[in-house]
């Protein structure tokens, strides 16, 4: 096992609690596909957390969780808008557009982030029978740049796009260390904003696999186990899954691991801030860095640390903490950049 490093939170190894998790539901058989005792609590636990209406389905794995949500609001001949950096548009190999049929509009906000000014250019060919239909905006939080959309500006996005006759997805991968970083109301950023679909992360935050989709609206569900055993993210085993999100969610370990993150990227960002020939490059608002310095530089920190070019024509990288980082790991990591920096 290699030391913890800046790459991504993908690369930290699980919770111990959610391995206790998966070993204490390892015992006896149980029902498949989602009938068992576990997925019951787990779901049960969502609606606390999230809202008595909600319905709730496990999945494998974020991509799959997402295309199989997208594919709950889509017709093909529909078009979906996103930010120009969210994952769906860079990092899911045409997933979404193969299985939904739809358009992806990717729009080019700094930042990661959409705005009701942003989308309200993409509505002027409505009804255009030459053209994919707008039907869904679906939002990244936390943003792949770190940054958060507040409860009033998830609010205003999805209010536009209500009016308008278009649903709210949410890609929630890192929505954990998005509710850390905005006070701990989860409700705020999704059931009273508005959001119709989210797929709630676990894997970034500890657990070895698996995600929820969340619909606020349980008309827009009435189709989706469907969906799910098509797209292929129907888990025989779910309780595997449920039993993870059932032991994170449990007395906000899942906010306090995320909280964690959140804080170990400060503490890195301001290690660094001011270093000659370094620049941050976007507001460290969850536990992401991003920074421009010199190639040479990030070649010589790269001898010991692997971590991803971000924008390499602006030689801008991305730094990640998890859920395991130490202050120790923080410090020694802003002591070799201040070394490489030399």
């Amino acid at each position: 096992m290699s030391a913890r490093g800046f790459r991504s939170d993908n690369n930290a190894g699980a919770h111990p609690e959610a391995l206790k998790a998966i070993e204490a539901a390892n015992g006896g058989h149980a029902p498949a596909y989602g009938d068992d005792d576990w997925t019951a609590r787990a779901t049960d636990t969502l609606r606390r957390l999230l809202g008595p209406r909600i319905e709730v389905f496990f999945v494998y794995g974020g991509t799959g969780g997402n295309v199989t949500g997208l594919s709950a609001l889509t017709r093909p001949w529909q078009a979906i808008l996103c930010s120009a950096s969210a994952h769906i548009a860079v990092d899911e190999c045409g997933a979404p557009e193969k299985a939904t049929g739809c358009k992806l509009i990717p729009i080019p906000p700094r930042e990661g982030k959409l705005s009701p000014a942003l989308l309200e250019p993409h509505l002027l060919d409505l009804g255009d029978q030459h053209r994919a239909q707008p039907a869904v905006v679906s939002v990244t939080q936390a943003t792949e740049y770190g940054t958060v959309y507040s409860a009033a500006e998830m609010k205003a996005i999805a209010d536009w796009a209500h009016g308008h006759g278009l649903r709210v997805h949410v890609d929630g991968a890192r929505f954990a260390n998005a509710v850390a970083a905005t006070g701990g109301d989860a409700r705020a950023l999704t059931t009273d904003a508005g959001v119709d679909v989210m797929t709630f992360g676990g894997t970034k935050n500890g657990m070895v696999f698996g995600e929820a989709v969340v619909f606020f609206d349980p008309a827009l569900a009435e189709n989706f186990r469907f969906i799910r055993k098509q797209g292929t993210q129907l888990v025989s085993k779910s309780r595997f899954v449920a039993a993870q999100f059932e032991a994170l969610l449990r007395d906000g370990l899942w906010l306090r691991s995320a909280g964690h993150a959140n804080a170990m990227a400060a503490r890195l960002a301001a290690a660094i801030q001011g270093l000659p020939g370094l620049r941050l490059t976007q507001p460290v608002q969850t536990n992401g860095v991003f920074a421009s310095l010199p190639r040479a530089a990030a070649e010589r920190l790269r001898r010991d640390y692997a971590f991803y070019d971000w924008e390499p024509a602006a030689t801008e990288v991305r730094w990640m903490t998890a859920f395991d980082t130490t202050p120790e790991d923080v410090d020694a990591f802003a002591a070799a950049i201040a070394a490489a920096l030399r």
